[in-house]
């Protein structure tokens, strides 16, 4: 036999770790065959073959049994040769012969399992359980009630005020606008609809699963509450599971949920109920929680939830968490900025030339094919530009900070210097953008960077302070080197405002043991109190959050107005999920009317007046992009960029801002 496991090999081992069985034993009687009512015996399961070489065209169909011996699901295995799904149409036949509805098509390395009542194949990393295929078929739900439900831009304003339309703030026009913010009334915005509207459609052609892609910031936690309530209130759901993969993200997904849908569902973090999560319709949870010890497996059955949602889907269903996210049935629905196409312009026979397995490796990875969605088409899409062009989204403005230095850093060829060796000679080194702040360290890069973000910062546009700002590090002791810088340049701009508090370090434990509270302080503008610029303006003091793998994707913040990358980003997901954290805020306009109409009434209720603040447009937070350039050089005088810098240290290039 190679090297290589074989298909049969794989497939009774993926069989016995689900509780199938070839042969009686103390657990039971088996409950595997190759033929109706044919027991199997040992020397038939030899004669397929490691591979099923022996078979006639290099496929068996393996029949699972139900607890009274009769047929429940058929298993196409095939051999690793073949995609699983070119048995597809064997396996329906087989299916309908013995009267069952589940078929698994598999060649060792890809799985698939297929309801053939409900739609099409989908990935599975485990076999299903002979318990879990029993509760597969008391899950019956009613798509057609989904289809025709009637969503419209109350649907969980509904949930949160059933009775909005009688109040007269409501009916007044000029109070109108007042009631909804007091209320905390959130109504779905057209695109919003369209996303409910274009999963109900899939719904109507029989699928299952679904993936909306949507810029960050244009609330996918609403909408998925919409979702929520749509399944629910069809009778297609009893109970949802929320799945994220931070902390951060498990509270914020919690209280979201709770402000939107309280008055109709109960919704409780699993960790914090451990013992009465059953008594919820929604129930949130890190994948995390559910890998631990395989929880999933021991405290969970299959059917626990009818609907289950991926917060950024392109994270939390990688690796182990796959396994997590396939063992529960029902509906599927994945959330995401930026779905990882693996599949997109890939030849499967080029690359099965190479490593047959790395075709499947994708097709598990890929997030449109994961959900459903072939030839990388979400079934709704609303993409940052629409999100600019329609006034839901801002497109940053983007100050370019790069010193001579650091653009070499990145360059092909790096940034060479010439340093002594132990012999006291003279030997290049040359550094590249991955030895930033590990290898390499500038504390004079590192303070341009400071000063170039400080004097082109977004500022407050009521109180004039730096706006709200994340400075994203390269590592922890990055991070805290920035931050004390940061607050030594506040001081001297600033006196007398802050007590070295106007950066704070945000990185985990255990360095900063409380970063997790600092972050929702931050977000809640009471981090180490409120500004001191203007009096009764409720802001965080603390303007900037120095971090490094925190605060990044989910991570809402309504008011920010800054970030700042101060690490190379090789990733294009990576990038735009730090650069687009500011997209949390819609228009700086609808953000900075909903702070001037807090602090007016804050002054108007002490002065008696009725004193206003002026309107701010857009044009008012934009700034100019700066550069940088590399002065003369302090030993032979010449421009920064002629000058033979191997022969000097690089002290002798100090750059600064134009």
């Amino acid at each position: 036999m190679p090297k290589e496991a074989k298909a049969r090999i794989l497939i009774n081992a993926l069989l016995q770790r689900s509780g199938w069985r070839f042969f009686d034993d103390e657990t039971g009687p088996a409950n595997i065959a190759l033929e109706a009512h044919v027991k199997l015996k040992k020397k038939t399961l030899e004669d397929l073959g490691d591979d099923f070489e022996k078979t006639a065209n290099g496929y068996a169909d393996y029949l699972l049994l139900d607890g009274r011996g009769f047929p429940i699901a058929v298993l196409e295995a095939k051999s690793e040769k073949f995609d699983p799904l070119v048995g597809k149409e064997q396996a329906r036949k087989y299916a309908h012969s013995q009267n069952v509805r589940f078929a698994i098509l598999s060649n060792g390395n890809l799985h698939y399992f297929w309801d053939l009542e409900q739609g099409n194949p989908v990935l599975i990393t485990e076999f299903p359980t002979l318990v879990s295929l029993g509760h597969f078929h008391a899950f019956k739900p009613n798509p057609d009630a989904l289809v025709v439900e009637k969503v419209e831009t109350d649907y969980v304003a509904g949930t949160q005020n059933p009775n909005y339309r009688n109040d007269s703030r409501w009916n007044d026009a000029g109070q109108r606008d007042g009631f909804i913010k007091d209320a905390e009334l959130k109504f779905l915005r057209p695109y919003q609809l369209r996303a409910v509207a274009a999963l109900q459609d899939a719904c109507r052609k029989g699928k299952t699963r679904f993936l909306f892609e949507m810029a960050t910031g244009t609330g996918k936690t609403l909408t998925a509450a919409a979702v929520i309530k749509l399944y629910m209130r069809t009778g297609n759901a009893k109970r949802v599971l929320f799945l994220v993969d931070r902390l951060e993200l498990e509270t914020q997904a919690w209280k979201a949920f709770v402000r939107l849908l309280k008055n109709d569902f109960r919704t409780v973090i699993y960790k914090e109920n451990r013992d009465d999560w059953r008594k919820a319709e929604i129930v949130v949870s890190t994948v995390q929680s559910f890998l631990f010890n395989n929880k999933y497996r021991r405290l969970f059955s299959p059917t626990d939830f009818d609907l289950l949602i991926s917060d950024e889907a392109h994270r939390s269903i990688g690796g182990n968490s796959r396994a997590v996210f396939e063992y529960f049935i029902g509906y599927k629905l994945g959330l995401t900025a930026t779905p990882k196409d693996y599949l997109k312009r890939i030849d499967p026979a080029k690359i099965n030339q190479r490593d047959p397995r790395e075709w499947e490796r994708r097709q598990l990875l890929d997030t449109y094919k994961t959900f459903g969605c072939e030839s990388s088409e979400p079934t709704f899409r609303y993409s940052l530009i629409e999100g600019v062009r329609e006034r839901y989204l801002l497109n940053p403005v983007v100050v370019d900070a790069r010193t001579e230095i650091t653009t070499e850093l990145l360059a092909e060829e790096g940034y060479s210097v010439m340093q002594e060796n132990e012999d006291g000679e003279l030997v290049e080194q040359s550094f590249f953008g991955k030895d930033f702040e590990k290898k390499f360290f500038s504390d004079e890069t590192n303070r341009i960077f400071c000063e170039t973000f400080l004097n082109n910062a977004l500022r407050d546009p009521l109180s004039g302070e730096i706006g709200k700002s994340i400075v994203f590090c390269v590592r922890k002791d990055h991070a805290t080197r920035i931050t004390q810088a940061l607050n030594i340049l506040a001081d001297a701009m600033f006196p007398g405002k802050y007590n070295s508090d106007f950066a704070v370090q945000v990185t985990s434990p255990p360095e900063i043991q409380d970063a997790q509270q600092m972050a929702v302080s931050f977000a809640n503008n009471n981090l180490n109190g409120h500004t001191r610029f203007l009096e009764g303006y409720i802001s965080a003091k603390t303007r900037v959050c120095v971090t490094v793998g925190m605060m990044t994707t989910g991570y809402d913040c309504e008011d920010l107005l800054n970030i700042v990358l101060l690490r190379p980003i090789f990733s294009p997901t990576d990038f735009i999920h730090r650069s687009r954290a500011a997209e949390h805020v819609s228009l700086p306009s609808a953000t900075t009317k909903k702070m001037a109409a807090r602090f007016r009434n804050t002054q108007n209720q002490r002065k008696g007046s009725n004193s206003s603040t002026s309107s701010l447009s857009a044009s008012t937070l934009r700034r100019s992009s700066t550069t940088t350039r590399l002065l003369n050089c302090r030993r032979c005088a010449r421009p920064g960029r002629d000058c033979n810098r191997r022969r000097h240290p690089r002290q002798s290039h100090p750059v600064s801002r134009t």
